[in-house]
């Protein structure tokens, strides 16, 4: 009987671990290039629709600036439309700052093309399917 339970506790066990290390989602690993200064932090958001230019991304990641390029990674992210926001935090206060203009004080930089004005979620999309994904962003 003890022995019962102890092979039983080992199959268990190890279908848990697989279950436990199962891949959900894709990678998506994204360098940014033209970091102009190792000064504060470079954040990335991944956005849905909803959440595009309105807040927090559903995914958000940062790294310490250096000067040239970095690279952040999102992961386990399931399939769907989305979108990348980029910006350089160089003062470290978490948000981005604005001349008196209405211009970007700090560099920032989507997925998609850039034109006057604010990004767009259309023009800043792309699809996750089920395999790894890698963007090289210019600032």
């Amino acid at each position: 009987m003890k022995k019962l339970g102890f092979i039983l506790g080992l199959v268990l066990t190890s279908v848990m671990t697989g279950y436990a290390q199962e891949k959900r989602g894709v990678n998506i690993t994204v360098t940014i290039e033209n970091v102009l200064s190792s000064e504060g932090q470079v954040i990335g958001s991944l956005h849905t629709a909803h959440t595009f230019m309105k807040g927090a991304g559903i995914q958000n990641q940062s790294v310490d600036a250096s000067t040239g390029e970095v690279t952040l990674t999102f992961t386990d992210v399931e399939p769907g439309t989305f979108a990348l926001m980029l910006m350089h935090d160089a003062n470290g206060n978490q948000r981005m700052d604005f001349e008196p203009t209405g211009m970007p004080k700090e560099s920032y930089a989507t997925t998609g093309e850039l034109t006057y004005g604010p990004p767009s979620f259309e023009s800043s999309k792309f699809e996750v399917a089920d395999t790894d994904l890698e963007f090289r962003i210019r600032f």
